[in-house]
């Protein structure tokens, strides 16, 4: 089969869930099928992303295109203009007239079987009429992200504004994915929502995966550590709000009770709110970017993922799983993931709830090590990406033959 997979941007480096889902996802669908990747280039890709490239694809098309940066002054004016516009501005600004002449011209070669636009992003450069069967890759519900946004802000302005983006997100993307031949998503609570929310007759849905050889412990955390780790883009609005909600209404409490008890942040671009916090709270460390996390979660006695916010589903609690690290999470943190409360991982959504666990596993260590067991057995059994890949192949074969996919996916 040969495919057309159009994105937003290079994949390396791999320091985001959505970048970290597809490179895997072609790193395997590549060895069976021909991988065409045409993407916008904005030039902030890792100096060897070019190069790399070849690891996830046989043909790289690159779309030079220019996006304002988060700390740019020039996203204020962004922003105002994008008051006017009936598109949310997280969509807007990846349109490109280029991208969509590319499309075309790709698509006229006759190559191709099936189209995979990967993700709502590059959605609207992709041209109707086409006469090629067309998959949206949908790694979240975008609308409930936004919708989530104007529930737990505190802010009036925040709310107002949040708010006009939900409605307009809900918009573009319900008509996105009814204009597409088939829609996948990345768990079965997306799909039924999706469906229920736009109205489609039916969506497919492959799991999340996670690379077993790669995160695999060397040792256990050291005895009596008090050190819980989280990690993630720390520019991410969910993330962010993770993080403010678990320094100002978790920790304290925790460390109420376990004195020595730290949070370590992991991730890339902090904002500067996180780094404010960070220097004035007791018992945070910022670390920021690393090339490796893996050492940063295998010494934490246990991971966290206080997430009020999202959609799609979460690498990082595979990730942490398969390092045999217990996992305490909220249910929106861990939604579309597959997993079991007290089997797989801990569930708490309250502050109070969520200190009770957090104590409960540090002061606990056998248990703690029973869950991390237990997790890790139940991913390395069930979710490697070789399998996640062969169902999505699976989905696209059906699509491009003309047949209507199975609204499935690959069982555990």
């Amino acid at each position: 089969m040969r495919i057309l997979w159009l994105k937003t941007e290079l994949l390396h480096p791999l320091d985001k869930g959505g970048r970290i889902r597809t490179y895997h996802m072609l790193k395997a669908l590549k060895r069976d099928h021909h991988i065409t990747y045409l993407t916008l280039d904005d030039g902030n890709a890792a100096p060897d992303a070019i190069e790399r490239a070849s690891e996830y694809c046989h043909e790289l098309d690159r779309v030079p295109f220019r996006t304002t940066p988060k700390d740019s002054p020039r996203l204020y004016g962004d922003l105002l203009l994008n008051v006017f516009s009936r598109l949310p501005y997280a969509v807007a600004k990846y349109r490109s007239r280029e991208m969509e002449a590319r499309v075309r011209r790709q698509v006229a070669s006759g190559r191709y079987d099936v189209l995979v636009c990967d993700f709502l992003f590059p959605s609207r450069n992709v041209p109707g009429g086409l006469g090629c069967p067309t998959v949206l890759f949908q790694h979240n519900v975008e609308a409930a992200i936004w919708e989530r946004h104007t529930q737990v802000s505190r802010s009036r302005l925040r709310r107002t504004y949040f708010g006009s983006q939900w409605r307009r997100m809900r918009w573009i993307e319900g008509r996105e994915c009814r204009r597409f031949d088939h829609v996948v998503a990345v768990s079965e609570a997306d799909a039924h929502k999706m469906e229920a929310d736009y109205g489609l007759p039916s969506v497919s849905w492959v799991p999340t995966g996670v690379d077993t050889d790669y995160f695999k412990p060397s040792h256990g955390p050291p005895a009596g550590s008090r050190e819980l780790v989280f990690t993630g883009a720390m520019d991410w609005m969910p993330n962010e709000d993770a993080i403010v909600f678990f320094a100002e209404e978790i920790l304290p409490k925790v460390r109420a009770r376990v004195p020595d008890a730290q949070l370590t942040l992991v991730g890339r671009n902090p904002t500067e709110r996180i780094r404010r916090m960070a220097e004035a709270s007791a018992g945070l460390e910022l670390v920021g970017r690393v090339p490796d996390v893996r050492p940063y979660v295998e010494r934490a006695a246990a991971f966290v993922v206080p997430i009020r916010i999202g959609g799609g589903t979460r690498l990082k609690i595979f990730e942490a799983m398969a390092m045999e690290r217990p996992v305490i999470t909220t249910r929106v943190g861990a939604e579309g993931l597959p997993v079991e409360d007290r089997s797989h991982v801990r569930f708490a959504d309250e502050a109070d709830a969520f200190a009770d666990v957090v104590v409960e596993l540090l002061e606990d260590e056998e248990e703690a090590r029973r869950l991390g067991g237990a997790g890790a057995a139940y991913v390395r059994e069930h979710f490697g990406w070789d399998r996640i890949a062969e169902a999505f192949a699976a989905i696209c074969e059906d699509v491009a033959g003309g047949r209507v996919p199975l609204p499935a996916r690959a069982s555990p």
